[in-house]
């Protein structure tokens, strides 16, 4: 078992036994040590190691011992784009790619590297100097693939000279790449359980398109032309480069087909004619077919697409398995016995708005005979969201994990049918699943509120379990975390409500009042739960008392409350808000005079809303990200879907432009009495920057102590170190002015 362990100055790694108590160091010398990487028969260990000026890749022994380095190849650290080290299946060579950044052009370029397992030759570029090529992975039968300029290259370690040009897309061992309709996978060769045949997705591009002038005159100033011409419908979207391309235009988007050859690449034929993008293709267990998802509709740029289940035979008979419009079908894949398709389905966002719902859908797993005919729905009876289904290798159970409240367990359940069955147990959020290949064992993170996550292993059935990691041991015991009570209480119509409570450092039951904050979860169909929250310790461990609320919309308690605030934003919600700070006031030291609301997206645009409609109740607020105007956002941000289903329809529609009004805190800006501290990126396209800035600017006018801060270069979740850093600072001095009367706010 595998960790990294950070220190200021490196990143040491370590190895873990199953059988063991306590972790061996395998290198903790200076420097970051990355992405380890196991051979075929499991007796080494490779792994990247970068210094101050250089990078190399070391390898050392099963236990952890004799750690060398094994090619020394990279100028810098920053000179490796992808840090994946791809052993061969003989386990005699490891494949790698190294990047390094072109000034010139302000791009990368890429380069596929091979060096040998024993360090019996050096490392050496086997890709042609100057072409970007990626993509490196290994056949069956131990010859390298990888791509550069549209082409598939192969070539054998043991004569890397001879490079020669493969049939289908590159690729190498595992399934197809990709997941829904609209982006299939081309690229990665799929071979056939029985070794016959070789599966490649292509992509087809359209002839080139050549462009006409109707005069050298007109060439000349199109040729001088700074700027941008936009004429396609999604030409944005958050953290992507603006204006992003044309995903409806051929040339951006190609068609996808499907060819077949024998393994050595020779014999090729084109499988299908579909004009479709398939994705997540795969072999059934007994080879008869080919399966996929894929969305006949994906060139319509006014769709949120749906995709249904497809096969095609090895004779190019193409079958389409789902034909309900009202679904979208993703994750297809066989039975071990290969006489059923166990998928995931959910209602398809084109009829929900044309239906004008007042609800979503639910998200299902069902499975279906292999020829396609009748789905059984394995969880309709299961009130909640299950994710990352996968089979038991004897096809008795589908395993699966699901949010329950605030935690996360895992699942399972028959395919013939019956009641779900929780696997694990708790108060608290497992993650990382993983399974061994028999399925006997799972190892798996949990996540609790007072500690980070560790790593814990066992048996299929939930039982044996015990903690492998004690990785945050050190940090425990020289940093003291505030403890956290889970509280149930009731809304202001009676709904139950489930949150939780994190206590001011040095609390004591008869000190106080302490003042509050309240932390609002973003989404909104999302969930707080077991989970190690720095920010909301960093602002316990400075005395305040932090409140985190499941309100409705949120994930985990069922359909009803899921969909509860459709065409409402704010009002039950907020009301539960508002029920958790009550509660906390009736039951706590708490000081009903100093209480404040923060929160990141939809968590921002609750703390408008808040401020705007109980501006009695609080002292201040940071709203990260929030919307204040929802005319102006739909118009502006990357997802209108949103706005087309909850709010029902566009700002042109009467109904729902009377809702994106009501709903907007900008329209109550007048009611504000909060010192408020705006947070938001410079080029977030989720909620665009004008957001805050028309809040800002309302609250200036009316007198309210307000600021803004904008993080260069930030989309819609502000990252960097730095960056988190300085908004938690300025978050707290801002809190601590007004809430409890310093008067050090960052300028």
């Amino acid at each position: 078992f595998l960790w990294q362990q950070s220190a200021e100055k490196s990143i040491g790694l370590w190895l873990q036994s199953l059988e063991e108590s306590s972790p061996r160091v395998v290198s903790d010398s200076d420097g970051e040590h990355s992405s380890p990487a196991w051979s075929p028969d499991g007796r080494r260990l490779a792994f990247l190691r970068f210094g101050e000026s250089v990078g190399e890749i070391d390898i050392a022994s099963a236990d952890g011992t004799g750690a060398k380095a094994l090619a020394s190849v990279f100028p810098t650290r920053h000179g490796i784009l992808n840090r994946h080290l791809d052993w061969s299946p003989d386990g005699r060579w490891i494949a790698f790619t190294v990047g390094t950044r072109v000034e010139e052009t302000n791009g990368n370029k890429s380069e596929i590297w091979l060096v040998a397992g024993d360090a019996a030759s050096p490392a050496r570029r086997v890709s042609a100097d100057g072409v970007d090529a990626t993509a490196p992975q290994w056949t069956e039968d131990n010859r390298l693939r990888f791509s550069a300029g549209g082409r598939a290259y192969v070539l054998d370690p043991g004569a890397p000279d001879k490079v020669t040009e493969a049939a289908g897309a590159g690729g190498g061992r595992g399934g197809g790449r990709g997941a829904g309709g609209r982006g299939g996978g081309a690229g990665a060769p799929i071979a056939s359980p029985d070794g016959k045949w070789v599966a490649s997705v292509r992509n087809m591009p359209p002839p080139k398109r050549e462009s006409v002038f109707e005069s050298d005159f007109a060439k000349r100033h199109e040729e001088r032309f700074k700027g941008f011409v936009i004429d396609w419908l999604d030409y944005k979207r958050d953290g992507a480069a603006w204006p992003v391309p044309n995903r409806v235009d051929p040339d951006v988007t190609p068609p996808q087909e499907i060819f077949l050859s024998v393994p050595d690449g020779s014999g090729e034929r084109q499988l299908t004619k579909m004009g479709l993008r398939p994705a997540g293709v795969q072999w059934s267990k007994d080879g008869a077919s080919l399966l996929f998802t894929a969305d006949s509709g994906y060139r319509n740029e006014r769709s949120y697409g749906r995709s249904d289940i497809w096969a095609v035979s090895p004779d190019g008979k193409v079958r389409r398995l789902t034909s309900n419009s009202d679904f979208s079908y993703a994750s297809a894949r066989s039975s071990p016995d290969g006489r059923w398709i166990l998928a995931t389905r959910d209602f398809a966002l084109d009829m929900v708005i044309a239906k004008r719902l007042n609800h979503g859908g639910p998200v299902d797993l069902i499975v279906m005979p292999a020829a396609g005919g009748e789905e059984k729905n394995l969880t309709a009876d299961w009130d909640y969201l299950p994710a990352g289904a996968q089979w038991s290798p004897d096809g008795k159970y589908v395993y699966f994990t699901g949010g329950i409240g605030g935690k996360t367990h895992l699942f399972r359940v028959a395919p013939t049918g019956g009641a779900v069955e929780q696997i694990t147990q708790g108060e608290r959020r497992i993650g990382g699943l993983s399974f061994d290949r028999a399925m006997t064992k799972m190892a798996f993170t949990v996540g609790r509120f007072e500690a980070p996550s560790e790593v814990f292993i066992a048996n299929i059935d939930g039982s044996g379990e015990k903690q492998l990691t004690h990785i945050f041991d050190p940090f425990l015991s020289e940093v003291t975390l505030s403890n956290s009570e889970r509280l149930n209480f009731k809304s202001a119509d009676g709904t139950p409500i489930e949150g939780w409570l994190l206590y001011p450092f040095g609390y004591r039951p008869g000190g106080g009042p302490y003042p509050l904050i309240v932390n609002n979860h973003g989404g909104p169909h999302a969930a707080v739960g077991y989970g190690f929250d720095f920010k909301s310790q960093y602002f316990a461990a400075n005395g305040y008392f932090v409140l985190q609320v499941n309100f409705r919309s949120s994930t985990g308690y069922g359909e009803k409350f899921l969909w509860a605030t459709w065409g409402a934003w704010g009002t039950k919600d907020g009301q539960d808000v508002m029920a958790g700070v009550d509660y906390v006031i009736k039951n706590f030291p708490v000081s009903a005079s100093r209480v404040a609301t923060i929160g990141h997206s939809y968590g921002g645009f609750m703390s408008n809303w808040l401020i705007t409609q109980y501006p009695g109740r609080f002292a201040a607020a940071c709203p990260g990200a929030g919307i204040s105007n929802w005319i102006s956002d739909y118009g502006l941000a990357d997802i209108a879907r949103t706005k087309e289903t909850e709010f029902y329809g566009t700002p042109w529609d009467p109904k729902a432009r009377e809702i994106m009004i009501r709903k907007s805190p900008l329209a109550y800006a007048n009611r504000v009495k909060a010192a408020t501290l705006f947070i938001h990126g410079e080029i977030d396209h989720r909620v665009p920057f004008e957001e805050g800035e028309q809040m800002y600017f309302a609250l200036k006018k009316n007198g309210v102590p307000a600021k803004i801060i904008q993080y260069a270069g930030q989309p819609h979740g502000i990252s960097g170190h730095w960056n988190q850093v300085h908004r938690m600072l300025n978050e707290r001095a801002w809190l601590d002015t007004y809430l409890k009367g310093n008067k050090a706010v960052p300028k």
